[in-house]
């Protein structure tokens, strides 16, 4: 009997924190939760908690080490200050990846947005410790494969050098037009905060893969099992996806923003737990235009596409360095990367920044179509534009509008015997 005793004992302890992760739902809420019990665990970690979880999760490769400021040394992980279950869920949501149809590291956020926490992270990261700039040696952007072999040859490395905190570093563009000079125009530095949150992983989904001509591209959407206790989110395309998802990009975009709002703000700053509770609810400081809601608007304003086609460009010059074995990487000239960072930031302008957030019906768990749907012929010849008459009032929440949704589909198709909600688009003001 002792021996059955211990041996349950060690199949809970095996068990618990797979489980214990699992009982908690991948909300926005769950990720502040892990924030605030650390801020109130040791304040004195503030300025170090989204490092400290980052490197939770996995190693920081060198691009990040090297761009991500005040990240703590393993000797400062402190996870034991959270409880089993929410030691488990941050470990199982800092590493961002998409494989077999699903996204793993993602959270359903109040406004009905999926959202990636790791580059939510390094952007919250790097706004802590001030928005810097990284100068790329002016030798490498001149000739950067002659010029490394070369200081290889002396057992040498160019080391990229951090230069002083930076007030604005949009102010190099490039002709979307016209592919600029490389050694002209190349770009002389790197703003580390979108180079950690969405230059960096732009320039890789657009490099064309090893043994192939075509990049991966942006990402798709996805759905989740459930709202009220989200647990799996699926793709809507699970063909060997880009990891440049939706879901990755709000992530990008929500450590951008914050970061720069962080890196401008008085200190000491607000905790972390705090202003996310904001930026994901009625706005930060009170100020209803900065949240999640308008995360497209104010990304436009933080970037345009030529400024961040440079970042883009930059961020694949220092890879180029950091990583000379990258895969995709290998003998791309300058003029290569340009044209990959060129297409990269236009694509994402085009698709994400100038469009507004389309949620799929999934999400707010529309019924089945009933009978054959018939697909529209294009160009349509007319077009109606009509408001609702009942919900009367306007929802203000995602839970209360997708409710509404649903109610207004039950409508159509009890009531009314319509196939489906009579709306093909839906846009709550």
């Amino acid at each position: 009997m002792l021996l059955w005793g211990c041996l349950f004992i060690m199949l809970d302890v095996l068990l618990q924190p797979e489980f214990r992760a699992a009982s908690l739902p991948l909300h926005m809420d769950s990720v502040i939760q892990i924030l605030a019990q650390i801020e109130q665990e040791a304040p004195i970690l503030h300025p170090t908690v989204p490092g400290l979880l980052l490197m939770s999760g996995s190693p920081i490769d060198f691009f990040q080490h090297q761009l991500l400021s005040g990240v703590p040394s393993p000797a400062e992980l402190q996870l034991d200050l959270l409880g089993p279950e929410l030691r488990a869920l941050a470990i199982s949501l800092i590493q961002h990846r998409v494989g077999s149809g699903q996204e793993h590291g993602v959270v359903l956020a109040p406004d009905g947005s999926t959202v990636a926490v790791e580059p939510l992270l390094a952007g919250l990261q790097v706004g802590l410790h001030g928005r810097r700039a990284m100068a790329i040696p002016l030798e490498f952007r001149s000739s950067p494969s002659e010029v490394r072999d070369a200081h290889k040859e002396k057992g040498l490395t160019l080391a990229p050098q951090v230069s002083t905190t930076l007030q604005d570093v949009g102010d190099i563009s490039l002709d979307p037009t016209i592919l600029p000079d490389v050694h002209a125009n190349s770009p002389t530095s790197v703003d580390n905060l979108l180079a950690v949150t969405l230059a960096r992983a732009l320039g890789i989904a657009f490099l064309p893969g090893p043994g192939t001509h075509t990049p991966k591209g942006l990402g798709p959407d996805g759905c989740w099992d459930e709202i009220s206790a989200p647990k799996t989110f699926s793709l809507l395309s699970s063909e060997s996806p880009s990891a440049l998802t939706v879901a990755f990009l709000n992530g990008a975009l929500d450590g951008a923003l914050l970061g720069d709002y962080l890196s401008r703000g008085p200190k000491p700053h607000s905790p972390l737990s705090h202003i996310l509770t904001q930026y994901y609810g009625a706005g930060v400081g009170g100020d209803p235009q900065f949240r999640s809601n308008f995360r497209r608007d104010n990304g436009a304003k933080l970037t345009s596409q030529e400024a961040l086609a440079q970042q883009v460009w930059g961020s694949l010059l220092l890879i180029q360095e950091l990583e000379p074995s990258h895969p995709h990487l290998v003998n791309l000239s300058q003029a290569q990367l340009a044209e990959v960072a060129t297409q990269a930031a236009k694509e994402f302008t085009e698709a994400f920044l100038e469009c507004p957030a389309i949620l799929p019906r999934c999400r707010w768990e529309a019924a089945p179509y009933r009978g054959s749907p018939r697909m529209l012929n294009l160009p349509l010849g007319f077009l109606y534009v009509h408001h609702t008459y009942e919900p009367h009032k306007p929802c203000t929440s995602f839970s209360q509008c997708a409710a509404d949704m649903r109610s207004m589909q039950r409508f159509h198709q009890d009531t009314r015997g319509w196939d489906d909600i009579g709306y093909r688009k839906s846009s709550t003001l």
